[in-house]
């Protein structure tokens, strides 16, 4: 089931670029330009996400985010606000009510389909995460950022051992490229799929024999065989 953005801007060329991009990357998008559009949408079905702009021309992003936070039948609504670079003072009352990410015009198609992701992963992620992860021989200790295969231990950079993490997380189930780099790189923008592959690449070196626990999936991504 595709996620569910509401989208609030009234400059017509950018909502139209922000649906677009968002529609392209999976997501279900409803728009508003103006506030009280807004709230009225919020009213009939919560989005999973908001993304909106501060500066509207009716009730201010601010107010919004202010009801928002305020119901709560919304109060637990991600919000990520757009803001101009001449809005620093806006910006941080909005992050003051409430919201829980922003960006900053102008900003890449890219950057804001990643902030999104990253957003819904924060939302979605269980309330503790597993202090350690054990699948065959691999052993990671997650708070202790340590990793050993049959007792060995093994030194992984900061990326190699989130990699590895995802995969363990969900043995068997193939992890696309673009899914890796939202969970691994986050809103990095300098990054490619062509990354991935050499850290996974390196990855399985340093794993030695178990590397090849690591599957590579043709077209797709990769997953940890279950077996």
């Amino acid at each position: 089931m595709r996620r569910r953005i509401l989208v609030v801007d009234d400059e017509p060329d950018l909502l139209e670029l922000i649906r677009l991009t968002l529609d392209n990357s999976g997501f279900e998008v409803e728009t508003a330009t103006r506030g009280s559009e807004a709230l009225a949408a919020l009213g009939r079905c919560p989005p999973d996400l908001i993304v909106l702009d501060l500066m509207l021309p009716d009730v201010s992003g601010i107010e919004i985010c202010r009801k928002v936070r305020g119901a709560p039948e919304w109060a637990h609504l991600p919000i990520i606000m757009v803001t101009a670079r001449s809005q620093e003072f806006e910006r941080v009352i909005g992050l003051e009510m409430g919201a829980d990410d922003y960006v900053v015009k102008p900003f890449s198609p890219r950057e804001l389909v990643l902030r999104v992701r990253a957003v819904l992963r924060r939302m979605d992620a269980p309330a503790e995460a597993p202090h350690e992860i054990r699948r065959g021989v691999l052993w990671l200790d997650c708070e202790g950022h340590r990793c050993t295969v049959g007792g060995r231990p093994v030194e992984l950079t900061a990326k190699e051992f989130r990699l590895l993490s995802a995969l363990m997380s969900r043995p068997g189930r193939v992890l696309s490229r673009d899914r890796l780099l939202d969970e691994v790189w986050g809103a990095e923008l300098n990054v490619t799929t062509r990354t991935i592959d050499s850290h996974m690449r390196r990855l399985r070196e340093k794993l030695g024999e178990s590397g090849k626990l690591i599957e590579t999936v043709r077209g797709v991504g990769y997953r940890l065989s279950a077996r």
